[in-house]
């Protein structure tokens, strides 16, 4: 397959040969808004015409022009984000599977990962996503908590994720993954705990717990500014984290990058292509992609998302090329966030006599000739990479 120029304005993209390669696609569309969500999503009332076969059909284009672009190399990984990709269905997931494989070749052992809302899957959703070759299922969860859920405001019922999960592992799926969020106001230790015990005795091998964040925009800070609910308190959010990682290590789970835990061999391989040097293809409205050192982001709007593409040309928002210390600060934040570490040869100089100074506060460890975060150390990572970075 031939390699396409980049017009005049639009960035040169080319995969580097060696180095993993990943899909994402981003589907846009929700039921409804949580509160604390500000990612690229629509709900109907937001969309203005725009529909999912409309964003089908753009995203086979957008496929289309990208193996054109990189010239088709092995897909190691795919993930179907959004959004809510189970809104599309069983057959709207199988054509979006179909639509990567007509334009790239898998790998025999690709890991084909899709997210979907616990209220819009069931039985026969999960044995058709499994027939269609995806091989992993990540699902919403939060809280098993009725107030937590209000204050984030999921629409599922408290005990709808876990099932799921089963129903998941019954059709066939090896790889079930759940999010948590902590943190949120009024959640107590024990909302926590329960939470974590009933994701575990769900089955799953893999378990993402993130701290809530309030992002400016959304309906959750509206609430935080007008003082309806309090503000995430850093010290609770350091002690859930600590109760959280407790609990999943007496059940089986290690921790393998600092939000995500899982049973041996449960990794989220695509996840592990963005903190350890991967590229990947961003497909779909706002999508991201990174391919050598250029970093590109589609156009938001659906609508406008489809427009670009019915012109044959790819719908690029804009795009940056990092440069090598640019690069070099996101290899040290994004691979000594892993549990494996980041290599002493992948520092400076001046920043590897930095390193002593953290041991002695415990905030680094050293195994052979590679830095791991301590447990102190991944409360405090953000920090530690500045600190070596300086």
């Amino acid at each position: 397959m031939t390699t396409r120029t980049a017009p005049l304005g639009q960035p040169d993209l080319a995969a580097t040969p060696g180095r993993p390669f990943g899909i994402y696609i981003h589907v846009p569309f929700c039921a409804t808004r949580c509160g604390y969500c500000d990612f690229n999503t629509y709900t109907p009332a937001e969309l203005g015409g725009a529909n999912p076969e409309g964003w089908l059909a753009a995203l086979r284009t957008e496929l289309r022009l990208a193996a054109e672009h990189v010239g088709a190399p092995l897909v190691r990984t795919v993930f179907v984000g959004g959004g809510t990709p189970s809104l599309l269905g069983g057959a709207g997931l199988s054509a979006v599977l179909e639509a990567v494989r007509d334009n790239f070749e898998l790998d025999a052992d690709a890991e084909v990962t899709t997210e979907a809302n616990p209220e819009s899957t069931s039985p026969e959703l999960f044995a058709t996503l499994r027939d269609a070759g995806y091989t992993r299922i990540s699902l919403g969860m939060q809280s098993l908590a009725p107030h937590v859920l209000a204050v984030l405001n999921r629409t599922h019922s408290p005990g709808r994720a876990p099932a799921a999960a089963a129903e998941a592992r019954a059709a066939g799926f090896e790889h079930v993954n759940l999010d948590l969020i902590y943190g949120t106001p009024g959640e107590s230790d024990d909302d926590l705990r329960r939470s974590v015990e009933a994701a575990v005795n769900a089955g799953v091998d893999h378990v993402s717990g993130y701290a809530l964040i309030v992002e400016d925009g959304t309906a959750l800070a509206r609430r935080v500014r007008r003082g309806e609910v309090a503000a995430p308190d850093d010290d609770v959010l350091a002690h859930r984290y600590e109760l959280l990682d407790g609990q999943l290590t007496a059940a089986g789970f290690a921790w393998y990058e600092v939000s995500n835990w899982s049973a041996p061999g449960g990794e989220c391989r695509h996840n592990l292509g963005y903190w350890d040097g991967g590229e990947w293809w961003g497909a779909g409205p706002g999508a991201h992609g990174f391919l050598d050192a250029t970093r590109w982001w589609n156009i938001k709007h659906p609508n406008n998302y489809a427009q670009a593409l019915a012109g044959d040309e790819l719908p690029i928002a804009d795009f940056e090329v990092l440069g090598a210390q640019d690069r070099h600060t996101e290899d040290v934040m994004l691979r000594l966030r892993l549990r494996r570490g980041l290599a002493m040869d992948d520092l400076a100089a001046d920043e590897r006599a930095r390193v002593p100074g953290l041991v002695a506060e415990g905030l680094l460890d050293i195994a052979g000739e590679r830095m791991v975060l301590t447990d102190r150390g991944r409360l405090l990572a953000d920090g530690v990479v500045c600190a070596l970075l300086a």
